[in-house]
């Protein structure tokens, strides 16, 4: 009888973990990246109307340690394919990042913009940049953490989920990956 009411115990337990708001659930992710959408931390990335294709994508990826960066392995090391699913979907519920105030010097925003036509970025991640299934929302993330993401790609030490972006960023030069992130961070 001792055994069953242990037993019965431990389902009561996890059945309400498993019915944590996820909102609660979140709560530690967005101590980095902000339930407002737009991370105010230096090389996080804005989450807020991320793509749910994308995060599913990057949280397995995190889980797995196929993308390694330990704080984001040890958070999802635990998660079951649902987690992620709930997860994913969440953060697209979350603001989008807001542009930052400052428009950005209007010569180097028009050359740029041409910049992004030249290496196709407003081909995949769309025209404003918001992104659509499995590719990210890149409009208004930002800058430091565009500029360390971009550069990672060229480098190879940053991995995709395929070689797309690895294959684009072999002919785009740290002056050109400078200026693609000042624009991405102030697009409007």
């Amino acid at each position: 009888m001792r055994l069953f009411a242990v037993i019965a115990l431990l389902l009561v337990a996890t059945s309400s973990l498993q019915a944590e708001p996820i909102a609660e659930r979140a709560a530690p992710c967005l101590a980095c990246h902000s339930e407002a959408g737009t991370s105010e931390m230096e090389n996080i990335p804005s989450l807020g109307a991320q793509q749910p294709a994308y995060s599913l994508i990057q949280l397995f990826m995190f889980r797995e340690k196929l993308r390694r960066f330990e704080p984001m392995n040890e958070m999802a090391k635990d998660f079951s394919d649902d987690d992620l699913r709930l997860f994913s979907d969440f953060l697209a519920t979350l603001p989008k990042p807001k542009p930052p105030a400052e428009a950005g010097e209007p010569a180097r925003m028009a050359s740029a913009r041409i910049l992004t036509q030249q290496f196709r970025c407003d081909s995949c991640h769309n025209a404003d940049f918001a992104g659509r299934d499995n590719i990210p929302r890149i409009a208004n993330q930002r800058e430091d953490y565009l500029v360390k993401t971009l550069r990672e790609y060229k480098d190879n030490s940053r991995h995709g989920y395929d070689a797309t972006m690895a294959d684009v960023m072999q002919s785009v030069t740290d002056p050109q990956i400078v200026e693609l992130a000042y624009f991405l961070a102030r697009v409007r």
